[in-house]
């Protein structure tokens, strides 16, 4: 006889579904928002240089036409959640992808300075939405046994289409003879650059007609009998999928709907664990990371690097941030997230400061000498693969396991604007201070690094192994 005061048990924790390769399918059709977010993250890369040739600009206006797509992110962000929740996943998603698409022809033939600075915020839009509603659906899609690796997916997805976007900008750049403005289909590259994520973008539309909607968004609006089905699809028949519905309804009714309010507490406005969880955004940011996928081929060009081998090198250094990602995956819950970061932030600091010692010697003949060069270019692999190994993805398992449950969701909305709102900064700094000196922005990215140290020591705690009720 089952007790009316507690749900009976479905039995999904250990379920597993009756045809996992449908499942990888679903999980892996949705992030590929993920990939886009990557891609349109990163190819502007290809394009920074000219950008600056064809509108005959600064570095300062360079930097916030690179950087403004980051307030859409920001928008796209914050805005996601309220959308999904309203018209659900999958229509979401396929705003998503319409706004991809649109950027990527906009940014492709714009008729000035002005538009393509206003294409590149209508792709950072989609980019904050992806970044939010990717995760949410495979987590609420995901068989409880498989979610940690179904989850993984996103991170996967984003490395990877960095990797490609460089990847297709180098095989551009030499069908162009090595010229960024040099002549393809009728563009210049780096419009064509710009303009291929268009595949992608539509990719990700079609497979979103080809995977379900969310059984929680499903039970949210009434449909129970087809949350049922899906529940069934993704989670097997063995399951009590009476119960499983019942389990999912009463969560849903017990949840706590976390508003800013319940941030605020303490001497210094929010409450000490939301600081830490700034703190992690800011330093994931303030280390430069981002320098290395928005600007590297630009970097390489003003150390003397040929143009081509400086896209060659952009995209070796996103094969390494794949391989750091993997790592990361394979021990983030075998030694757990503190540990790594550490061990992260030490790499970080060695690889920085060796960049920063290259960058210090005059250019001979326009180019770095032999050891400076090499040692620069060997630093920021180094850099970038700690980076990838802990602070890529240690931040945000920190931010999705650390806050109380009653608090989590508005923290992480907190958290997660910081880390737009650092990530702009550095963006939109970094022209600026690469003209006054390249060397001295690189002793900033190491302080920043250092100082995760002791941050990391002093104010995060670990979260491996303990369930997110014991969080408070």
């Amino acid at each position: 006889m089952t007790s009316t005061a507690q749900a009976p048990r479905s039995g999904a924790g250990t379920a597993h579904p009756d045809h996992l390769g449908h499942v990888i399918f679903i999980a892996a059709a949705a992030a590929m928002g993920g990939f886009l977010f990557g891609y349109d993250s990163s190819v502007i890369n290809g394009a920074v240089e000219a950008i600056r040739g064809r509108y005959d600009i600064g570095s300062a206006a360079l930097a916030q036409v690179i950087a403004i797509a980051l307030i859409g992110c920001a928008i796209g962000a914050a805005t996601a959640g309220r959308i999904a929740d309203r018209i659900g996943r999958i229509r979401c998603m396929q705003i998503a992808a319409v706004l991809f698409t649109i950027s990527a022809v906009g940014s492709a033939l714009p008729f000035a300075l002005w538009d393509l600075a206003f294409w590149r915020i209508i792709g950072g839009f989609a980019i904050g939405m992806a970044s939010v509603i990717g995760p949410a659906y495979i987590a609420e899609v995901a068989p409880p046994a498989y979610r940690g690796r179904l989850g993984s997916f996103q991170q996967a997805a984003i490395v990877v289409g960095i990797a490609i976007s460089q990847l297709v900008n180098w095989g551009l750049l030499n069908a162009a003879g090595g010229d960024q403005r040099g002549k393809l289909m009728g563009l210049e590259a780096w419009q064509v650059m710009l303009g291929v994520m268009v595949i992608p973008a539509v990719l990700y539309g079609l497979l979103s007609f080809a995977i379900p909607e969310s059984p929680r968004f499903l039970l949210s609006v009434g449909k129970r009998e087809r949350a049922r089905a899906i529940l069934e699809e993704v989670e097997g028949k063995s399951i009590d999928l009476d119960a499983r519905v019942a389990e999912i309804e009463h969560a849903m009714k017990s949840e706590h709907k976390s508003t800013f309010k319940d941030l605020l507490g303490g001497s210094f406005f929010f409450k000490p664990i939301v600081w830490v969880g700034i703190g992690l955004s800011v330093f994931q940011q303030f280390v430069g990371i981002n320098v290395a996928f928005y600007y590297s081929s630009t970097l390489w060009q003003s150390v003397g690097v040929d143009p081509t081998d400086s896209f060659f090198y952009s995209f070796t250094t996103s094969i390494i941030n794949i391989i750091g990602t993997v790592i990361a995956m394979i021990f983030v819950d075998r030694i757990g997230r503190k540990p790594l970061a550490l061990i992260g932030s030490v790499g970080m600091v060695v690889g920085l400061a060796l960049e920063a010692w290259a960058f210090s010697y005059h250019l001979v003949d326009g180019k770095l000498p032999s050891t400076q060069g090499w040692t620069a270019l060997i630093a920021a692999h180094i850099f970038v693969l700690f980076f990838a190994l802990s602070w890529g993805v240690v931040v945000w398992v920190f931010l999705g396991e650390m806050f109380p449950n009653r608090i989590r969701a508005a923290a992480l909305g907190v958290a997660a604007s910081a880390q737009w709102i650092a990530n702009w900064a550095i963006t939109a700094s970094f022209p600026s201070l690469a003209d006054w000196n390249l060397s001295s922005t690189y002793v900033i990215y190491t302080v920043f690094a250092a100082l995760s140290i002791p941050f990391v020591l002093k104010y995060v705690k670990e979260t491996k192994g303990k369930s997110l009720e014991e969080m408070g």
